[in-house]
């Protein structure tokens, strides 16, 4: 179940309630459902009773409690949970859960680098004026390729009044290399100060673009070792146990969103710090991959290893995004 269905399941809940008198509002011609935030729990969460309870007249908490019942009795869903000040967090049944991901998985890797692209921005022109400074150069070049994948278009431009002014580089990164250069300087929030180190050419976990570069060569080192073995990608997952592999599809499900508000919002730190997420999920799976010892690959390693080339996949569109290489040897 992709969110787009789960949201015309919410909205069925929303006229239900409705019909049947419990609530008095216009229903809304679309809901978001997304991954949970902090403090959520489940599959997805939509913030839906929240929307509605100033139209109904009612608190928040009230309206997700007349949700709840709906949407729990839907089919695929397993559980609804209310947190928060009215958050509805939905978990999905077994079945549904792993067609969802067998359906993520292969919609990865029938769009390779593309997946995460859209029209959000089809037909819109992001004008950026940036004054003659490194950060701000490098933050407008990785727009131009961030806004372009949700369909809009950049023009940069110099001198006042500028509009993209993040906090100046403290020293010219170049000495680090293009790759270490363009992560130190894009990675930090536009208001914080990015550090320039030598902590970004470190291969360790304290570095989170090792960690992202790793994460991605290693997908591409399980595709090799596997091949050894003499197995493939599968692109169904199991129904049972998944290896950790539900923050890794969570991390994988939010992408589009991520790559959208990343355009949306120029924040390309975004985009990178999303990536960092995507990669401690990967080598969080990376494990249970492999058989071990004399095991003998089964479908759940192949369900794994396709899941981990789907990750792989969007690792590397993340970072070209970013103008960062992807090595498949690190």
């Amino acid at each position: 179940m992709t969110p787009v269905e789960l949201s015309r399941i919410v909205l069925h809940a929303v006229r239900r309630a409705v019909v049947e008198g419990e609530l008095s509002v216009e229903v809304p011609e679309d809901v978001v459902v997304e991954v949970p935030g902090p403090g959520g729990c489940g599959d997805y969460a939509t913030n839906v009773a929240l929307q509605l309870a100033r139209p109904a007249h009612q608190p928040p908490l009230r309206v997700a409690e007349i949700l709840r019942s709906r949407l729990a009795a839907a089919p695929g869903v397993a559980r609804v949970d209310v947190t928060g000040p009215g958050f509805l967090n939905i978990s999905l049944d077994t079945g549904t859960r792993t067609a969802a991901a067998r359906a993520l998985v292969g919609r990865i890797r029938a769009q390779g680098h593309a997946y995460g692209h859209s029209d959000t921005l089809a037909g819109q022109v992001v004008e950026l004026r940036v004054p003659y400074e490194v950060r701000a150069e490098v933050v407008a070049d990785a727009l131009v390729r961030i806004v372009g994948s949700q369909g809009g278009r950049v023009e940069i431009g110099h001198g006042e009044p500028v509009n993209l002014r993040p906090v100046p580089s403290p020293e010219d990164p170049a000495p680090l290399g293009a790759d270490a250069a363009r992560w130190a300087l894009l990675y930090p929030a536009p208001h914080d100060r990015p550090r320039i180190t030598a902590d970004h050419l470190v291969q360790r976990e304290a570095n989170p673009l090792f960690r992202v570069r790793y994460a991605h060569s290693r997908t591409r080192a399980l595709l090799r070792n596997a091949a050894r073995l003499g197995y493939t990608p599968d692109s169904e997952l199991p129904g049972t146990d998944t290896g950790g592999a539900d923050g890794l599809v969570a991390a994988l499900t939010a992408h589009p969103r991520v790559l959208a508000a990343s355009a949306t919002d120029r924040a390309p730190h975004r985009l990178a710090r999303h990536l960092v997420t995507l990669a401690d999920a990967v080598l969080a799976l990376a494990p249970t991959v492999l058989p071990f010892g004399d095991e003998k690959p089964s479908a759940a390693h192949r369900d794994r290893l396709a899941l981990a080339d789907a990750a792989g996949t969007v690792l590397a569109g993340g970072l070209s995004l970013l103008g960062i290489d992807a090595p498949d040897h690190l």
